[in-house]
């Protein structure tokens, strides 16, 4: 009897150090979750791009891992490194500009502020209003500069916390790529064991729909910054290369790119240039956004046919969830979920049901 109590203290003892030891695992893990998912995102839907440049090095995996994760760095991380350095270096020279401002008085409103359509004669007003009681004046851009720094420095820091999880996760990405195929193996043989051969069908669904999901908003994000960086340049817009850059990242949010393009052709309008705002405003909607309105359904109907508002969702739940890499996250996660539940209801509706778990 005492022995049983023993050996009955000793496995709950084990059980119980066991699962410390899990919950340790999680917590250490859980601040690079989304780092790992990302990661693994990237290595799934690249994995025929590494395979091509693993028979180009020869079978030399950690070669080839460098090299594919060279490329994901060129994509993934560039875009949003460069956009990053544009946003810090116009913030560091708004703030001086403000504190110039501050320091010499608010200057009278210029002639196109006036112009600005629906809200320019308010503004203006409102404007001269202030320019004539420097005290008032004075108030309103001591205001204005403590909540921009205030949010400024906010948007800086999440903008850098994002960028640093996408290095991270790129750097994980290595290691996906060099041990990925003995990972494939374990995962395989655990889905076996859970799901039996319906497992194989689910690899397939979630294949198809991160592929056709990951291709249509990373491949038109690039797409729309290479045009509206092209417009921009033609239509002479100062920054153009890192307005194209932001192009790209807003492009990730549904509706995003269109920021861009219309704040571009309204300076354009407002500073007289009629002819080039008239072309960017045309630019914009055929060009930039008729890459999301056209070859974005085309991408991800190739994967799966996806309601707007679960993109719409995706794109803002996973900024909310996961900062800046919830962009690429949200809307794969909710894509992947839709297109199992209805993988789940097609197989139980058939008539032999769910196969069984062996």
């Amino acid at each position: 009897m005492t022995g049983d109590l023993s050996k009955r203290i000793e496995t709950i003892t084990g059980l119980a150090l066991v699962a410390l030891i899990a919950a340790g695992c999680l917590l250490v893990v859980a601040p690079f979750a989304s780092a790992i998912l990302w990661a693994a995102v990237i290595c799934f839907t690249t994995w025929p791009l590494h395979l091509h440049v693993l028979r180009l090095c020869r079978g030399r995996r950690t070669l080839a891992a460098a090299l594919t994760t060279s490329l994901a760095v060129l994509v993934t991380v560039l875009p949003f490194v460069l956009t990053v350095s544009f946003f810090d270096t116009n913030v560091a020279e708004f703030i001086t500009r403000m504190q110039t401002i501050v320091t010499h008085g608010l200057p009278p409103p210029p002639d196109w502020v006036a112009r600005i359509p629906l809200a320019g004669g308010s503004l203006h007003d409102y404007w001269a209003d202030r320019v004539g009681d420097s005290e008032k004046g004075h108030l309103f851009l001591i205001a204005v500069l403590d909540h921009s720094r205030a949010w400024l420095l906010r948007r800086s820091v999440d903008l850098g916390v994002g960028v640093m999880h996408l290095c991270i996760s790129v750097f994980i990405a290595f290691f996906f790529y060099r041990d990925g195929e003995r990972l494939v193996v374990r995962l395989g043989e655990i889905g076996r064991h859970i799901f039996g051969e319906y497992s194989q069908s689910l690899l397939t669904v979630v294949g198809r729909t991160l592929r056709g999901v990951v291709y249509g908003i990373v491949g038109t994000s690039m797409g729309q910054g290479i045009m509206a960086a092209i417009g921009f340049a033609i239509a002479g817009v100062p920054w153009a290369v890192p307005l194209g850059m932001l192009t790209l990242v807003l492009s990730l949010i549904p509706l995003g790119a269109p920021v861009v393009w219309i704040s571009a052709t309204v300076w354009l309008f407002v500073r007289g240039a009629t002819g080039w705002g008239v072309f960017m405003a045309l630019w914009g909607f055929f060009g930039i956004s008729g890459i999301d309105n056209f070859v974005r359904p085309y991408l991800i109907s190739r994967g799966a046919q996806l309601p707007f508002v679960l993109v719409f969702l995706g794109a803002m739940g996973g900024i909310i969830a996961f900062g800046l890499i919830g962009l690429f996250l949200g809307p794969i996660l909710l894509a992947v979920g839709y297109c199992l539940a209805q993988e789940f209801f097609r197989h139980k509706r058939a008539p032999g049901g769910l196969p069984r778990a062996v």
